[in-house]
């Protein structure tokens, strides 16, 4: 694979991530977002395939496994896969970008690992689980079934942070972003 430099935002579902990462695409156009590949359902009717996700059966997804298209891949939630083609990562440089991505922490770990020192590997903290509880539910896109197994997988997920190369503690957005892109402008400098 030609390379460029991988900058990797990892954090329990909730932290503001997301968030982080659209806001550092539209402040600097030499990154590119990576498209996981996943085997869960779209949400609502906003999600766009090739856009959001690749959305692939399980069927596909193992197939691809097997073809060893994945950097890294795993079964987040039962029966829901998702993973980083090494084809979206060979796109985005083809492009002349750098690639930006928001996974989860065992995928981030696993980035982290594949790209080595040419990548950055941040990890978004939240305050405390009962802000991460608040925010979960406000989205309203969570059961209180599916509400507990996150916030039982978040406070398993904090364990690692010190695994990453940095932290943000995002308790506040605006003070995140201006964090964020500062680590972004020296580490795309190097």
């Amino acid at each position: 694979m030609t390379s460029g430099k991988a900058i990797i935002f990892s954090a329990p579902s909730g932290s503001g991530k997301t968030t982080i990462v659209r806001h550092l695409l539209d402040k600097f156009p030499n990154l590119g977002f990576s498209i996981s590949a996943s085997t869960r359902d779209k949400r609502g009717r906003t999600e766009q395939n090739g856009k959001d996700y690749y959305f692939l059966s399980p069927e596909d997804f193992k197939k691809k496994i097997d073809e060893d298209a994945f950097i890294e891949w795993e079964e987040v939630y039962e029966g829901n896969f998702y993973g980083t083609l090494k084809e979206e990562i060979q796109r985005l440089w083809d492009e002349g970008k750098h690639v930006i991505f928001d996974v989860d922490v065992k995928g981030g770990l696993n980035l982290k690992k594949y790209f080595g020192d040419k990548a950055l590997a941040v990890f978004v903290k939240v305050p405390s689980l009962e802000v991460l509880h608040e925010r979960l539910k406000d989205r309203g896109t969570e059961s209180e079934e599916s509400l507990s197994r996150r916030l039982y997988k978040a406070k398993f997920e904090s364990t690692f942070a010190d695994k990453f190369d940095t932290i943000i503690l995002n308790d506040n957005m605006k003070k995140s972003f201006e964090e964020a892109e500062k680590m972004v402008a020296e580490f795309l400098s190097k």
